[in-house]
């Protein structure tokens, strides 16, 4: 079976526009969660979020293009723009019915279907824009970089929630370990930050209420927390066999080794407390990378800052580790960035990736008084050096998805 490298990263995030910009912000503690700007909360519970900033569309794709893609569709073209440029792809020298796209986003255009939804409403029918199926269909981030790269292999969208950076990273490791690619782009893209989800999101108590902190309201593992961040954002990794890499002449980054999936069968948005579908996925991963408990260095864990998940997480990660459990850091990337839904696992998997180049932790921030149930090595409110060779990342996702990848330093 082929070996599965990984040879080009690309973000946009509440952190920063491309991957230095946001590994520096993210190394040194900071928050990118800020009072929302684009609509009007005055009359929401909840009135902040991790933001992209300096992003302008028109800069990229030019007034008329940008109006024809949704901005999760503009975020995700963003970052496969940088990924496919450090891999140093050349696309008119290699094979494009072998390369591939796997990118899903949670919720797709929303933004666009609340805009046509109001069109409707106000002008009727004959005001509705033919684009709104293109523009808002869940698929179509993967669609438009196939498109603009002329990617002819098998391009999908993985939608499993909060899940799908890793899902998609999974099923593109196995694809091409299978031989059945020599490259895949992968990951997620979110732009959910909309007046309806906000609401819903915030009806449903899943939402921070810290309006007045907006730095300290995404606080995984402290007993404080009170619910998530939403957050925007993508990212992007180029996925290739070892010997297409090697073959080019490419600068390889990372391995991607092991991957595990499975499903809670429990209940349409709760995390059971014990962790159990989580704990088989990172199983599954582990035994898959064919390696020892001891072998994992970092564990990159999802923790949204919810009372129930961040429990349930540190309860997989007993279960499956045991006493070792308590010798592996932890960070918490969404403690800085917010939750970026379908494109936080590929954005922490850029991170893991960058963690195991430099060996330096990112850390979990608000971390001020930490709940005893989650009583593991949280790295906590400074970055962390350390020997870095293997790391592990968890993503889970509404419905019960859960999965976990682990990556490794390359070694010839």
């Amino acid at each position: 079976m082929e070996r599965v490298v990984i040879t080009g990263m690309g973000v946009v995030s509440p952190l920063g526009n491309d991957v230095e910009t946001f590994w520096s912000q993210l190394i040194a503690g900071a928050s990118g969660v800020e009072r929302i700007t684009s609509l009007d909360t005055s009359r929401h519970k909840i009135s902040i979020a991790g933001t992209v900033k300096d992003f302008d569309p028109a800069a990229w794709f030019g007034v008329k293009e940008a109006r024809r893609l949704d901005r999760f569709c503009q975020y995700a073209l963003v970052a496969a723009e940088q990924a496919i440029g450090q891999a140093g792809l050349e696309l008119d020298r290699i094979n494009r019915e072998r390369m591939g796209v796997y990118v899903g986003s949670g919720i797709g255009g929303i933004q666009t279907l609340m805009s046509q939804g109001q069109a409707l409403a106000e002008r009727g029918p004959e005001r509705v824009s033919p684009m709104l199926v293109p523009m808002m269909i869940a698929n179509m981030a993967a669609a438009v970089i196939s498109i603009k790269y002329g990617a002819l292999g098998s391009t999908m969208s993985p939608v499993t929630a909060c899940s799908i950076g890793n899902t998609a990273i999974g099923e593109a490791f196995y694809h091409i370990q299978a031989g059945r690619s020599d490259v895949i782009l992968v990951g997620g893209a979110e732009a959910a930050i909309t007046d309806i989800s906000l609401a819903s999101f915030a009806n449903a108590t899943a939402l921070s209420t810290r309006n007045d902190e907006p730095s300290r309201a995404s606080r995984p593992f402290d007993a404080g927390r009170d619910g998530f961040v939403m957050a925007d954002g993508a990212g992007i990794l180029v996925l290739e066999s070892l010997s297409h890499a090697l073959g080019r002449g490419a600068h390889i980054l990372g391995e991607v080794i092991g991957y595990g999936a499975s499903s809670d069968a429990y209940h349409m948005v709760a995390t059971p407390e014990d962790g159990a579908g989580a704990a088989r996925a990172i199983r599954l991963a582990l035994d898959e990378a064919g390696l020892a408990l001891t072998d994992i260095d970092v564990i990159s864990a999802h923790a949204t800052s919810t009372f129930i998940g961040d429990r349930s997480e540190t309860a997989a990660i007993k279960q499956v580790f045991g006493e070792q459990a308590y010798r592996i850091p932890i960070t918490a990337n969404k403690s800085m960035t917010g939750h970026m839904l379908g494109a936080s696992g590929a954005v922490e998997a850029v991170a893991l990736v960058r963690s195991l180049q430099t060996g330096i932790i990112p850390p979990t921030i608000n971390l001020e008084d930490p709940d005893p149930v989650c009583d593991l090595d949280i790295v906590a409110n400074e970055a962390r050096s350390a020997n870095l060779r293997v790391g592990l990342s968890n993503s889970f996702g509404f419905g019960g998805h859960n999965s976990a990848i682990v990556l490794r330093t390359y070694e010839g």
